[in-house]
C-alpha cells in the first residue's frame, strides 16, 4: 500500500484520536432499553424517588477517574434545576428513596436534603482523612472512585475512613507558565512504607449519629468494597496489606458486630480481590461466589452461614464476569474465556450443574441484562467486526428473537478503505515446549508470517506484559501497530508469562519476581520472529509504555546477544520501592519481606547490562509512575558508559493524554525506529 504524505498524517491522527474506534451504546442507553420506566400514575410520578435525579457539569479532573463538578438535583414535577452546594463537589450520590443526595466536599462527607433544601455536614474531620471518598490509591489501584454507600430504606450511610496521616507526601515541580516553578503534591504510598489506616463507619441520617464497625483486629489492610445485603446487614471486604488474604464479614449496622462469612488465603498467590464483585446472593440467603482457589476463576454455591455445598463450573477455563441468577429457571449466567483470546456467554444450572453455551460467533461477547434477566443486549466484536449490539430475549439456555439495535457497518468499510491490514492471531512456541498466545499484523505485501517476499521487513515487538493483564484479544480495536504495519514493519503481540486467562498458576508464574519470566518469554519471541522468512533477523525494536516501559529495559539487559537492536520505553517503572503500594505488594509483597526480588527487578542495577539502543520518554507531571524512575535509571545509565535517547514532557499525566503531545510521541517513535532499524 502506498499512502501520500498527508494521507499517512490523517491516518495517524485519526487512530490516535480513536476515530477508527467503535462507537459505542451508552450504559444509560442500554439501560433503558432493558429496564424501561413504568407508566406512572400523576400521583406515583410525584414521589420522591420519581420526582427527583441528579445531574452536573463543570467537571474538574481529580486524579485519573474522579472529578470536581457542580451538582444539581433535577425536580421533575416542578421543571427547575437545584443547586445541591454552593462550591464544586465529588461523587454525588441520591438516596433509593429520591430524599437524600450525599457527596463529597473537600475530604468530608455531607448530605443534602432534597426536601428542605438543607446541606447537613456528616463528618468534620481536618486533612489527611479521607471520609467515603477514594484517595488516589485506592481510585488507581483499587479502581473506585466512591467510599460509601445507601443502605436499601435509605435510612443509613455506610463508608470507608481512610486515615492517611502517615502516609508519606510526594511532590512534583508544574513548570508551564510560571517563572518559578509551583510545587503540587499528594499521599502517595511507595512499597513498604506506611499505608492509609482504613476502618468501616455507619452514619444514622435520623440520630446524625456516626458508629464504627467492630472489624477482627487487623491493624494493615484494605477495604475496597461495601455491599448492604439488607437494612440490617452490611457485607465487608477486607484485604490484608501483602494480598494474600480476603475476609468477608457480615455486620450488624446498628450493633456494629461483625461475624465472618468467607476467608480465602494463600501462602504461593496473590488473592484477587475483584472476584468479590463478582458475587451473587440468592433470595434463600445461599451465595454463588467466584473464586480462583481451585486453580481456576471457578464458581461455586455456598451456604448463607458461608459453607461450601458445591463446585458449579469446570476447570481449564477462567470465568471472567458473572451477569447474574435467574433464579426461576434456576441458572447462573456468565462470561467466561474458552480460549485466553475470547469471551462467550454461558449459563449453569444451579441444581444440576448442566452447562449451556450461549455463544458461538468467534470474538468477544460482553453482556447487559435487564434487572428480571429475561432479555439482555449483547455487544459483539471481534478483529473483523466492529462492536454490535443485539437484543435478546433470554429463555432458559439459550438467547432467541434477536432484534439489532447498532452495528457500526459504517466505521467497517471506512477501516477497509484505509487499506490496512487486520491482525492475525498465531501461538509462538518456546524454548521450554509451551506456547505464547500472540496476534501480528503484517504488511499489506504479506499474506500470513510464513510468507516469502524479496523484500525482509523489521520487527516490532509491541507490549505491556502487567501481572493478570491482556493485549492479545479478538476484539475490534485499531491503534499504532496498525499504523506501523502500513509503514512496512511486522508488528507482533505476545501475552507473556504472568497475563491472564490461562489458569492461576500462570497468572502468578511471575509472583515475587517481576520482569525476568517475561523477559525470557519476548526474547523467545524476538528468535521467533527471526526465523521467519520475511523478517529481518538483524533489525527487531520493542515497545511498551508503564510496565511495558519497564518489560522493554529488562529485556534489552537479559539479552545476552543483541535480538533487540532498539527499544521504546515510555513512562516506565525503574525500581519497584518507587511505586505505590497496592500494586506493588499484591505481585511482590513488601521489600521487607522480598528484598531478594526487589533487588532483581531493579534496573539502576542492571544498567551496565543494557545492549541495544534505548529512547526513555516521561513525562515531568506523572503522579502515578514518577519522573524520578527516569531520572534514576538515567543517571545509571550515564554512569555505565551507556548511550541512550531521552523524549521529556512537561506537566502532562501518565497517559500523556495532551493532544500535542501524544501525537508528538508517536511521531518520535516513528523517526527513532526509522533511524535505527
Amino acid at each position: 500500500m502506498t499512502l501520500s504524505i498527508t494521507a499517512k498524517a490523517d491516518l495517524l491522527t485519526d487512530i490516535l484520536t480513536k476515530k477508527l474506534d467503535a462507537q459505542a451504546l451508552s450504559s444509560h442507553e442500554m439501560d433503558s432499553i432493558l429496564n424501561p420506566a413504568p407508566s406512572l400514575s400523576a400521583e406515583d410520578a410525584l414521589l420522591p424517588q420519581n420526582r427527583y435525579s441528579l445531574d452536573h457539569d463543570s467537571a474538574q479532573k481529580i486524579f485519573r477517574h474522579s472529578f470536581w463538578a457542580n451538582y444539581v438535583v433535577k425536580d421533575h414535577k416542578k421543571g427547575e434545576d437545584i443547586p445541591v452546594s454552593d462550591t464544586l463537589i465529588r461523587e454525588a450520590e441520591i438516596s433509593p428513596n429520591g430524599q437524600y443526595v450525599v457527596y463529597g466536599k473537600g475530604q468530608n462527607l455531607f448530605i443534602y436534603k432534597v426536601l428542605f433544601k438543607t446541606e447537613v455536614p456528616i463528618t468534620t474531620d481536618t486533612k489527611d482523612i479521607f471520609n467515603g471518598m477514594s484517595d488516589w490509591l485506592y481510585e488507581e489501584e483499587f479502581g473506585i472512585t466512591r467510599l460509601f454507600w445507601f443502605s436499601p430504606d435509605s435510612k443509613q450511610v455506610a463508608f470507608v475512613r481512610l486515615d492517611e496521616q502517615s502516609v508519606p507526601t510526594f511532590s512534583w515541580q508544574v513548570y508551564a507558565g510560571r517563572q518559578y516553578p509551583d510545587m503540587k503534591s499528594l499521599r502517595y504510598p511507595k512499597a513498604g512504607t506506611a499505608n492509609a489506616q482504613a476502618s468501616v463507619c455507619i452514619y444514622d441520617i435520623s440520630t446524625k449519629g456516626i458508629r464504627t464497625i467492630k472489624l477482627p483486629e487487623l491493624q494493615d489492610s484494605y477495604i475496597p468494597r461495601l455491599k448492604w445485603r439488607s437494612e440490617d446487614e452490611l457485607i465487608i471486604e477486607r484485604v490484608n496489606r501483602d494480598q494474600t488474604k480476603i475476609e468477608i464479614f457480615s455486620a450488624n449496622p446498628k450493633s456494629t458486630v461483625c461475624t465472618s462469612l468467607y476467608t480465602e488465603a494463600s501462602d504461593r498467590y496473590f488473592v484477587d480481590y475483584e472476584l468479590f464483585d463478582q458475587w451473587q446472593w440468592l433470595t434463600d440467603g445461599r451465595m454463588v461466589i467466584l473464586s480462583e482457589k481451585g486453580g481456576w476463576r471457578q464458581l461455586y454455591l455456598y451456604s448463607a452461614q458461608g459453607y461450601e455445598q458445591k463446585l458449579l463450573t469446570p476447570a481449564n477455563i477462567d470465568i471472567t464476569q458473572v451477569y447474574g441468577v435467574d433464579e426461576k429457571s434456576g441458572l447462573v449466567y456468565y462470561q467466561a474465556a474458552p480460549n485466553p483470546a475470547e469471551r462467550h456467554l454461558y449459563a449453569v444450572n444451579l441444581k444440576s450443574g448442566k452447562i449451556s453455551s450461549l455463544t458461538s460467533q468467534a470474538g468477544t461477547h460482553a453482556l447487559t441484562f435487564a434487572k428480571d434477566m429475561r432479555t439482555a443486549i449483547d455487544c459483539y466484536q471481534s478483529v473483523l467486526t466492529a462492536n454490535q449490539y443485539t437484543l435478546y430475549e433470554v429463555k432458559a439456555d439459550k438467547l432467541a428473537s434477536p432484534k439489532l439495535i447498532k452495528d457500526n457497518k459504517d466505521l467497517e468499510a471506512a477501516w477497509a478503505q484505509t487499506g490496512l491490514t487486520g491482525k492475525q492471531f498465531i501461538c509462538i512456541p518456546t524454548e521450554r515446549g509451551d506456547t505464547l498466545d500472540a496476534w501480528v499484523i503484517l504488511p499489506k505485501e504479506l499474506a500470513d508470517i510464513h510468507s516469502r517476499s524479496a523484500r525482509k521487513y523489521p520487527v516490532v515487538l509491541m507490549q505491556y506484559s502487567g501481572p493478570a493483564s491482556q493485549r492479545v484479544l479478538n476484539t475490534w480495536r485499531h491503534r499504532f501497530g496498525h499504523y506501523l504495519a502500513a509503514q512496512g514493519y511486522i508488528v507482533v503481540n505476545a501475552d507473556p508469562r504472568g497475563t491472564d486467562c490461562r489458569g492461576r498458576a500462570w497468572r502468578n508464574e511471575t509472583y515475587m519476581n517481576l520482569g525476568q519470566k517475561e523477559a525470557e518469554d519476548h526474547l523467545s519471541v524476538a528468535r521467533f520472529m527471526q526465523q521467519l522468512p520475511c523478517a529481518d533477523s538483524s533489525k527487531i525494536a520493542m515497545i511498551g509504555w508503564s510496565y511495558g516501559g519497564f518489560q522493554t529495559i529488562r529485556t534489552m539487559c537479559e539479552q545476552t546477544a543483541p535480538l533487540i537492536k532498539c527499544g521504546i520505553a515510555i513512562a516506565p517503572v525503574t525500581d519497584w520501592t518507587l511505586y505505590d503500594t497496592g500494586y506493588t505488594e499484591r505481585f511482590m509483597r513488601r521489600p521487607q519481606v522480598n528484598d531478594k526480588g526487589y533487588q532483581a527487578a531493579d534496573l539502576t542495577q542492571m544498567a551496565n547490562r543494557l545492549q541495544g539502543h534505548l529512547l526513555l520518554v516521561h513525562s515531568t507531571g506523572d503522579d502515578n509512575v514518577h519522573f524520578q524512575n527516569t531520572l534514576l535509571l538515567s543517571d545509571a545509565l550515564v554512569k555505565a558508559g551507556k548511550q541512550f535517547d531521552t523524549q521529556l514532557y512537561i506537566d502532562d499525566n501518565h497517559s500523556l493524554l495532551d493532544k500535542t503531545n501524544n501525537e508528538h510521541l508517536h511521531r518520535k517513535i516513528l523517526d527513532f525506529l526509522k533511524k535505527n532499524l
